[in-house]
């Protein structure tokens, strides 16, 4: 079973010491993933649905520290 820290999510001291280049990176591939994620829902193939409201989470702190550099 994955676990939270399974998705590999970054905490925001970590976020903040990227580089734009990095945060835009790490924006796209935690993109693609909610992307999976959600398909894997509606697929019925996804049990910790909980995964994809943290991720929607994570991808608003990346945009938001993203737009403050």
């Amino acid at each position: 079973m994955k676990k939270e820290k399974d998705l590999k999510l970054k905490n925001l001291e970590q976020l903040k010491g990227l580089s734009k280049a990095d945060l835009k990176k790490e924006l796209d591939a935690s993109s693609k993933n909610l992307y999976v994620l959600k398909m894997k829902k509606t697929l019925g193939e996804l049990k910790q649905t909980h995964y994809i409201t943290a991720l929607r989470r994570y991808v608003a702190r990346v945009k938001t520290i993203a737009n403050s550099k």
